[in-house]
């Protein structure tokens, strides 16, 4: 399925949702639509190179990707999906706790993060 049709069908079910679903379902979508960090030296498998990954979907791009590399990409692709999913859930369960939508607490959490200083 293209890129455009799953546009299409996004929006085609956004317009059948009723009114009262619209606010949750944006939630959703703005946490997801956040970007992705690759995942931290916390991360279970510790094996993740943001390097690789980044040359992999270049030459993904380009078609210039083996079999084997092809395999390594979708390997990534799904620990970044699989990240994500967890994240989503862990937010989603944390507003939940402290009784707040997702927005609200993606501003609290924002405004209470350290800045990030490159050295």
């Amino acid at each position: 399925m293209s890129s455009t049709d799953i546009r299409q069908r996004a929006m085609a079910l956004l317009d059948q949702l009723p009114h009262t679903k619209l606010a949750a379902v944006v939630q959703l979508l703005e946490v997801l639509a956040e970007p992705i960090s690759p995942p931290s030296e916390s991360h279970p498998s510790g094996d993740f190179d943001q390097a690789r990954l980044e040359d992999l979907r270049e030459r993904c791009e380009w078609c210039e990707l083996s079999e084997a590399e092809h395999q390594e990409l979708i390997q990534y692709e799904d620990r970044l999906e699989q990240d994500r999913a967890e994240r989503l859930e862990a937010l989603m369960n944390l507003a939940k706790l402290r009784n707040l939508d997702l927005s609200s607490l993606n501003r609290q959490l924002v405004s209470s993060a350290p800045p990030f200083h490159v050295a």
